[in-house]
């Protein structure tokens, strides 16, 4: 029995000092992290590739867009920059484009002007506003549907989304898909006079 005792400690000691195996275990600890890493790097590259692509795609569309044969070239031009980015991304990827035309550069991204006889912060209760892109709402952004005519002022945007190419949103709560924006302000050549800018007032409701 005594001898059974004193053989334990030096059993003990030795498996202190025994260091068969620790790799595994630290790999075990290390590797889930390595290999986020990795794969969050992979992502992160492919986002940056991609949204690259969606800008140079986006610039010579946009000049495409101005000339006075892009009116009827509008579909063409838009699939040529879907193309593009396609040939980049995962599949189940989609393309939206949003085209607004406006009189001149200081009315991009602009509110249609109103009366805040309340002053609550909001076009109601009856309040005059002027329709600029005459569709007889106030709308936040003043541009007008469409690439408008000569001399207009054109927004073309593209917005794309597509499944992440590695499962990360799954690891670390990140979004199941990327969404990418881009887009171009660019004036529509002078082919002809410019159209008068509206000046419709109306009442909100």
């Amino acid at each position: 029995m005594r001898r059974q005792a004193s053989l334990r400690p030096r059993a003990l000691r030795r498996l202190a000092r025994n260091r068969d195996g620790v790799t595994i275990v630290e790999f075990a600890m290390v590797g889930p992290v390595l290999v986020l890493m990795i794969m969050g790097l992979f992502d992160m590259a492919h986002t940056q590739y991609t949204s690259s692509v969606l800008f140079g795609a986006m610039q010579k569309a946009g000049r495409d867009l101005t000339l006075e044969s892009g009116f009827t070239r509008q579909s063409t031009i838009d699939a040529k920059v879907q193309d593009q980015v396609a040939a980049v991304m995962p599949r189940g990827a989609t393309v939206t484009f949003q085209k607004l035309s406006h009189f001149d550069f200081t009315d991009v991204d602009k509110p249609e002007d109103y009366t805040d006889q309340n002053s609550n912060g909001r076009c109601d209760n009856n309040e005059p506003y002027v329709d600029s892109n005459d569709n007889s709402r106030w709308d936040a952004d003043r541009g007008k549907d469409g690439i408008g005519g000569a001399r207009d002022v054109v927004v073309y945007q593209a917005t794309v989304t597509y499944p992440r190419i590695f499962p990360l949103f799954t690891m670390i709560g990140l979004s199941q898909n990327v969404t990418l924006t881009a887009s171009t302000t660019l004036r529509n050549q002078p082919f002809d006079e410019q159209n008068k800018r509206i000046t419709t007032v109306r009442n909100c409701t």
